[in-house]
């Protein structure tokens, strides 16, 4: 406890601020109890402050403040588990009178309950806790520790690993500058450079990022994507259905794959222009940031979970099993915000590989790459075991989806406008720099000539450019 600490003005402008989420005012201390329920919301929440001595509309009286009063307010707050102990502080006022304030940062043991209930808040009112808010809060709190991409691979060894796909991601973090050249390529040495590898045990984390597709099942089932096209806007009859297992890179180059061969690609011709105008139904940029949050922010713990990407007549969906955490809304996503992947060992891998450019910016730019495109802002939505990320078309898409619109493309380029294969180069150059046009040709199952034209109109529509000579350099995708 200590006495002063803050001035008048400083007292008198936190009460002109008004309660808030992290300020409340008691008229006395004959309010403690009340006032212990608020400390114990703010501990779950971001901490903050009561003040003693301060009317609710916000008026500075002051208060008797003696011995038995800091003993019993003392008291109260002991009824608070995990024990706390919050700074308590002393402001005179003129004559007898003082202001008392108590003030707690946010609890590094969450949840706190006061005799036996948990609070959290909520505006500047106390809400009660469920059961399953409070296990969610304990798991949270434990996360960081002994989350699932921790655990060691019981029964596999780097030979049950992609080496190729190993060696292909150290090679783009070099290129990326986001890690220097080991001066070695052993499977080994690089996973230990990734973090991937502890006392001479593979991680979880290296399974999920290089493991075999052949070897996945049973252990990793949950390393799974499943895609379906649908006919019209609900879940019934399927034009497309397919289920991939496979390491994170696999699913999601698979995934993009899926969208460039069921997106619908509207074309319109402007007066004045010889070419035809391609204009893709969605953004493949911001689907390719949300293929990329669902491996990084999906909850693995579950065998039978998985990625889906499901597209519709009217809509395309990307869902991922779990939830929130760490007090993450739908809204608040959209917002600029601190980035706390579920599983950030396997973020830190995608980020070094240069598929996540920017730290707790991935739904922001989703929003802002379908506003570029002239698109309906992204959803996100939470569901029983999953979190949905909603993509709306332009209307010229949806009608060319249904094949009413004049000049629908099926993806070959006209003039210099870019088509599938363009869009599925980029695809693999954003993830793989490196590639040379034989390894692209192999991955897109087409001919040498077919991805030189296609390099060609990228550079020509300045998506793409070389950087450094044919041998040893890179490609650079402009966004």
């Amino acid at each position: 406890m200590r006495l002063g600490g803050f001035s008048v003005e400083t007292v008198t402008a936190w009460a002109a601020a008004g309660e808030s989420e992290t300020q409340e005012f008691k008229r006395s201390t004959g309010q403690r109890r009340e006032a212990a329920r608020t400390i114990c919301a703010m501990l779950n929440h971001r901490g903050g402050r009561v003040l003693f001595g301060v009317e609710p509309d916000a008026r500075v009286v002051g208060q008797h403040v003696s011995d038995r009063t800091l003993e019993e307010v003392v008291q109260e707050l002991r009824e608070i588990q995990p024990p706390v102990f919050p700074t308590i502080e002393r402001m005179a006022l003129s004559g007898w009178r003082e202001v008392l304030v108590v003030s707690v940062d946010a609890g590094h043991s969450q949840p706190y309950a006061l005799r036996g209930q948990a609070f959290r808040r909520v505006g500047s009112t106390n809400q009660v806790l469920s059961s399953d808010e409070c296990n969610r809060i304990l798991l949270e709190r434990l996360h960081a520790d002994s989350r699932w991409e921790l655990q060691p691979a019981t029964g596999w060894s780097v030979s049950d690993l992609d080496h190729e796909e190993i060696r292909r991601t150290l090679e783009a973090d070099i290129h990326a500058g986001r890690i220097e050249d080991p001066d070695t390529r052993d499977p080994l040495a690089i996973l230990r450079g990734l973090g991937l590898v502890k006392q001479d045990t593979l991680l979880r984390a290296a399974v999920v990022l290089f493991g075999r597709s052949d070897r996945l099942l049973p252990d990793f089932a949950q390393c799974l994507l499943r895609v379906a096209r649908f006919r019209g806007t609900e879940k019934g009859e399927f034009l497309d259905n397919r289920r991939f297992n496979g390491h994170a890179f696999d699913l999601f180059q698979r995934a993009q794959r899926f969208l460039l061969d069921h997106m619908p690609i509207a074309g319109r011709f402007e007066p004045g222009r010889m070419e035809r105008i391609d204009e893709p139904a969605y953004s493949p940029l911001a689907f390719r940031e949300a293929i990329a949050n669902a491996i990084c922010h999906r909850d693995y713990a579950t065998g039978g979970s998985s990625i889906g990407v499901a597209m519709y007549d009217d809509r395309l969906e990307v869902s991922s099993s779990g939830t929130l955490h760490f007090g993450f809304t739908p809204q608040s996503l959209f917002e600029p915000h601190e980035s706390r992947p579920w599983n950030p060992l396997i973020a830190s891998v995608f980020y070094r590989r240069g598929i996540i450019e920017s730290w707790g910016q991935g739904t922001i730019r989703m929003a802002a790459w379908t506003k570029e495109a002239g698109l309906p802002a992204p959803e996100i939505l939470e569901i029983p075991g999953a979190v949905v990320v909603r993509f709306k078309p332009s209307v010229l898409g949806i009608t060319g989806a249904t094949g009413k619109t004049t000049g629908k493309t099926t993806g070959k380029t006209t003039g210099k406008t870019i088509g599938k294969t363009p869009l599925a180069v980029i695809g693999l150059l954003a993830e793989a720099p490196t590639l040379t046009a034989p390894q692209l040709a192999a991955r897109l199952d087409k001919s040498e000539l077919t991805v030189h034209r296609a390099l060609r109109t990228l550079r020509e529509a300045g998506r793409l450019q070389r950087v450094g000579p044919d041998k040893g350099g890179y490609w650079q995708v402009i966004e």
